[in-house]
């Protein structure tokens, strides 16, 4: 009985051992979607500024940026086709809008679930100086394959101090099990003025 109890007790330790393993496993690793550092699709539009760029990301995953009358969409995917249909492609804030240039992948092990990106969207209620609208930054947490790639949770920048820790752990704990088209996306932490506005519909 003694033997049996010892056996089980080192099973368990092992299956603890492994579930903080696979925890500990979970980090971030960045990539750039610079201009200079992606493939340009075609020429932009001396019109309206319109663009496409392929940039290189992680775990074989490719990221799509495109530009249209100030506005910007992010998505990812096997290839640029792939990317392209995803519903992240279709993802558009109301308001202009532009992303940063860093990403930030979480993984778990070598398997990216999922990306942040920093975003500013245009507030025409507050302009600045020189009249323009000024910008208010959010956190955008992104879900990645298998499966669709949608936006999964908004952070506001500004509303919260900790924005990019609440953005971790939403990737985290929300990501994979994340149903694109039936899941809402979740507005995480205190709501600001960039939320409302990326919410504008």
């Amino acid at each position: 009985m003694k033997r049996i109890t010892t056996i089980g007790f080192a099973v368990l330790m092992t299956c603890i051992g492994l579930s903080s393993a696979d925890a500990q496993s979970v980090g971030s690793s960045y990539t750039s979607t610079a201009a200079k550092d992606c493939r340009q699709i075609g020429k932009p539009s001396a019109l309206d500024g319109s663009s496409t760029r392929v940039c290189p990301g992680k775990g074989g995953l490719l990221v799509l940026v495109a530009e249209d009358d100030l506005r910007e969409i992010v998505s990812v995917g096997r290839s640029r086709k792939a990317a392209s249909e995803e519903p992240a492609a279709a993802a558009w804030f109301a308001p202009f809008n532009s992303s940063e240039t860093t990403i930030e992948w979480r993984a778990a092990g070598a398997k990216p679930f999922a990306i942040i990106q920093r975003w500013h969207i245009a507030d025409n209620s507050g302009p600045d100086k020189q009249g323009r609208p000024s910008t208010k930054a959010m956190l955008v947490v992104t879900r990645l394959p298998p499966g669709p790639v949608c936006h999964v949770a908004y952070v506001d920048a500004i509303a919260n101090p900790n924005a990019n820790e609440l953005a971790r752990k939403a990737a985290d704990d929300l990501a994979r099990g994340f149903s694109c088209g039936k899941d809402e996306v979740k507005i995480v932490g205190t709501r600001g003025r960039a939320v409302e506005l990326a919410t504008m519909r």
